[in-house]
């Protein structure tokens, strides 16, 4: 991804102005992304910084920043970048947030290319060392992934420019830090920096709950003891790093992601189907989101959807995916060897909310069928839109449906095929259990994660807790 600013002049801040608007008059929270640079988070969902500036709200942090604004907080976004020089501002139009993107230090551009060098010889030319040993790629990869994975936490510890970021503070008047995942090594370098300038740090749970490398545990303890205080949602989550870190329920909120229900909305599915070219009377089942073909359990999706067009060989089957991901040709030779029906997949990041509401009103019913989550938004989305929900068991999903059928959704073992498919087509199959549950998820969303609600936890946690 490259930083072509003479093209993004529109979201750009004029730094003229920037000393005539600080200190700023409402508080201000810093919101760190968690990824070494922004560069690679963008590459990963495959868009262009210009389209995140301007277009992208698919995101939980958008979400919170949104709240906090209705609540009276201002939001800066801090990411780290290899394609600028010195700090830049940029203005995120569906939201008006400030994105501060500073370039990240010499010693990271050097380390970045040495390991860059250095694991590409051991993982390509360096396979000859193992020739002739039993199963030489599960040896490699054995000795190989944990070199990685410090290798990967050193560069996060590298990358994180420290005084950079005390003068951008200071300058944008941050009253505390919110980091993106405390299982990442920015966390640490967060907590450290906070006691430099005597800042309260934060940090939120959005799916990270392993530590990446052994390196990073003793700095991980030190910056949970250090840190003011976590936002986690899902209750299995909040006992392991109880368990883990011995830290006092004092320092866990628990609260959840907001949604907006005044975006997020039904549209008439006749209407969606029509513009989708999908028959009146399919049976269709939608999921959207990014291609991780294990991690978000697509194996498991399409065994499932293989058994459910077994059922029902006379009915009219859909299967919705809509989104990409590194693992898209994964997913597309998976559907091509197991000849499956009736698939239709949208293999791009489609960041126009318009269009992705039509995917899910064009819906029956939406399924997760994950292994590992933090707190998921995609079926938040779905229930928004008046779906009724048929999940994995994964962390987050028995959260959100706390209640079972009652809270609009269906919640299944993770891992087991059979059970995604019975529980989806006993909602298929009853329009009666379909429609009560879409209305009770729309429901539940409305009542649990308004924006509004969201805002002002956040607010009285990060700011008077």
């Amino acid at each position: 991804m490259m930083l072509d600013y003479q093209t993004r002049k529109s979201p750009a801040i004029d730094e003229s102005n920037l000393q005539a608007r600080i200190p700023i008059a409402e508080p201000t929270i810093a919101l760190f992304h968690c990824i070494d640079l922004i560069d690679d988070f963008l590459d990963s969902i495959q868009i262009s910084f210009e389209t995140f500036c301007e277009e992208f709200i698919g995101s939980w942090m958008f979400g919170y920043i949104n709240a906090l604004k209705l609540a009276g907080v201002r939001t800066v976004l801090f990411c780290i970048s290899a394609q600028v020089s010195e700090p830049t501002r940029f203005t995120h139009l569906p939201t008006g947030t400030t994105i501060c993107v500073l370039p990240t230090t010499r010693v990271y551009r050097a380390y970045r290319s040495l390991r860059r060098t250095s694991l590409s010889m051991y993982g390509g030319e360096g396979a000859e060392t193992f020739r002739g040993i039993q199963d030489s790629n599960t040896l490699r990869h054995y000795l190989l992934t944990p070199l990685k994975d410090i290798a990967k936490s050193i560069g996060t510890y590298l990358s994180t420019p420290l005084p950079l970021l005390i003068q951008e503070l200071r300058r944008e008047g941050c009253q505390a830090i919110l980091c993106q995942e405390y299982e990442y090594a920015r966390f640490d370098a967060s907590v450290l920096l906070g006691r430099l300038i005597n800042l309260p740090v934060f940090a939120t749970f959005q799916g990270g709950d392993k530590t990446k490398s052994w390196l990073e545990v003793p700095w991980r303890w030190l910056a949970f003891h250090g840190c003011k205080g976590v936002i986690i949602s899902t209750q299995s989550e909040v006992q392991r790093v109880c368990d883990r870190y011995s830290i006092p329920p004092t320092k866990i909120a628990k609260i959840y992601d907001p949604m907006d229900t005044q975006t997020w909305r039904p549209i008439d599915r006749a209407e969606a189907r029509v513009a989708l070219d999908i028959p009146g009377d399919a049976k269709v089942v939608v999921c959207h989101g990014r291609i991780d073909f294990y991690r978000k359990g697509f194996d498991i999706l399409l065994e499932a959807w293989a058994q459910l067009c077994r059922d029902r060989p006379h009915q009219d089957m859909r299967l919705l995916l809509v989104g990409t991901g590194p693992d898209s040709d994964k997913l597309r030779q998976h559907i091509a060897a197991m000849q499956l029906r009736g698939i239709m997949w949208r293999d791009e990041f489609i960041h126009d909310r318009y269009l992705i509401r039509q995917y899910l009103s064009a819906a029956n019913v939406y399924t997760l069928a994950s292994r590992q989550e933090g707190f998921p938004i995609a079926p938040i989305e779905a229930m928004a839109c008046g779906l009724p929900v048929v999940a994995a068991d994964a962390p987050g999903g028995p959260d959100i449906f706390e209640g079972g059928e009652d809270a609009g959704g269906v919640v299944v073992p993770r891992g087991e095929p059979n059970a995604l498919a019975t529980a989806i087509g006993k909602v298929l199959d009853n329009q009666t259990l379909e429609i009560k549950l879409g209305e009770t998820a729309r429901k539940r969303v409305e009542q649990y994660f308004s924006p509004e609600g969201v805002g002002i936890q956040l607010r009285d946690f990060l700011l008077t807790h």
